[in-house]
């Protein structure tokens, strides 16, 4: 099965951003843990920055991720012509 442009681009668009915003999640997850030594000397609200995304700013990133995730992809969704019926 042979897909047309506009679909391509639409997944094309839909692979984008997941991979842009797994790029966030893999940054917020991995990357402040990875490099929590150097990271101590900056504070964010009072708090070493490791110490503040361990306890509460990654969970932060991840629902504010899987917010704009649903927005984008309904809005994606209006521009392409296949969105949900109400």
């Amino acid at each position: 099965m042979q897909l047309g442009e506009k679909h391509r681009r639409y997944w094309r668009g839909n692979l984008r951003l997941t991979g842009g915003l797994l790029l966030i999640w893999f940054v917020a997850t991995f990357g402040v843990s990875w490099f929590a030594r150097e990271l101590q000397s900056l504070t964010f609200f009072g708090f070493p920055l490791p110490f503040f995304m361990a306890a509460q700013g990654a969970l932060l990133i991840y629902v504010i991720l899987v917010g704009y995730y649903a927005w984008r992809m309904d809005r994606r969704d209006r521009e392409f012509g296949v969105q949900e019926e109400a």
